[in-house]
């Protein structure tokens, strides 16, 4: 069985006895001793794209059966949710899709959940509608964008989101999204070998000295559809030293626990970039992300293979101590670690779509 390195983080689990000792003010910790503090909440999965590692056209073509618009949870639902994981000790909330921007009257989502005392709300978006949208979510109170952007180079760029958008698209997007104080704004690009790994370098030179923070995304096994093979995924320490040969890097300090991203700046002061490692350098150990799907079911990972139904309770009339004892109970269960233990066998597991639960 071919085993694919990993560097390992991971101290022992805490015992119950622990557990139950550090839960203090509603803050909930899993059998791993994580705490919650991210919330991704899908609120669509449609998307207006077909990029080869989400949603490929050979799968999610004309036919394909998107869910009808009774099985979606409606704002309100959403908002009960999130106020519960506020008082959980959630501190930010993103909302994703598919492209969350498709959902009708989003911004009324969001005028909502900013309603919501101490949680910061951000946004996964490909971009191409925020020049129409980005002043209307900022007005909502939508804090921050992270916009998805595969090369500069736009044939590349066409290839990947494989629905003939041009870049200019999505640096309109970005520029709308500057111009409205949506930031800093992230953008993240997934690099898959032998696709778009060649314009790395051009997609640092490009953004550096914007003020935006560029972000390369292994290549990752989630969902079944998008073919991964460990040969596809360009390792972070690469993308370093490509960037770096190039523009003189020095790593930097994470903003805080649980970042996902490694953090480098650039040694002139042009900014800085972020790799993320999930298939090379696991960060399991430090994951405090839950992720609500289109429907309603929490996922406690990424590369989940089944989700916690929420919307059941929901529209049979549960009280929100019902509710809060549902995400408890779902939380506190919580051992995930699938990057920690990847195999060649693993990552052949059936798991979650992306485009169904966000990245």
């Amino acid at each position: 069985m071919k085993i694919i390195p990993i560097q390992s983080s991971f101290s022992n689990p805490l015992p119950e006895s622990v557990l139950d000792e550090t839960q203090t003010a509603g803050e909930l910790r899993d059998r791993l001793g994580r705490a919650v503090h991210d919330l991704r909440i899908s609120v669509t999965d449609r998307c207006n794209f077909r990029c080869v590692y989400c949603m490929p056209r050979s799968v999610f073509g004309s036919d394909y059966a998107f869910l009808p618009r009774n099985e979606l949870l409606s704002f309100e639902e959403i908002v009960r949710v999130a106020r519960r994981f506020a008082e959980r000790g959630v501190r930010k909330i993103r909302i994703t899709g598919g492209e969350p921007l498709l959902r009708k009257h989003v911004e009324n989502l969001i005028e909502q959940l900013a309603q919501i005392p101490g949680v910061e709300l951000t946004l996964t978006t490909n971009g191409v509608l925020l020049p129409k949208m980005a002043r209307t979510l900022k007005d909502a109170g939508l804090n921050r964008v992270t916009i998805s952007l595969d090369a500069i180079d736009d044939a590349t760029f066409r290839l990947m989101n494989d629905a003939d958008f041009p870049v200019a698209a999505v640096l309109e997007g970005i520029d709308a999204a500057k111009a409205a104080g949506l930031g800093p704004i992230k953008v993240n690009m997934v690099v898959k070998r032998g696709v778009n790994d060649q314009g790395v370098v051009d997609m640092a030179r490009h953004f550096r000295g914007s003020g935006h923070i560029l972000r390369f995304i292994e290549f990752m096994d989630v969902g079944s559809s998008n073919g991964w093979k460990m040969d596809s995924v360009v390792p972070s320490r690469e993308i370093i030293e490509r960037v770096g040969a190039i523009f003189p890097l020095e790593q930097i300090d994470p903003n805080y626990t649980g970042e996902v991203a490694e953090r480098w700046r650039y040694r002139d002061g042009a900014g800085e970039i972020g790799v993320i490692s999930s298939v090379t350098q696991a960060f399991c150990s430090t994951c405090s992300r839950i992720r609500l799907s289109t429907e309603g079911k929490l996922y406690t990972c990424l590369f989940a293979q089944s989700g916690h139904d929420l919307r059941g309770l929901l529209r049979a009339g549960a009280s929100d101590v019902d509710l809060d004892r549902a995400i408890a109970a779902v939380w506190k269960g919580r051992e995930d670690r699938y990057s920690e233990i990847r195999t060649a066998n693993t990552a052949g597991l059936r798991k979650i779509e992306m485009s169904y639960i966000g990245g």
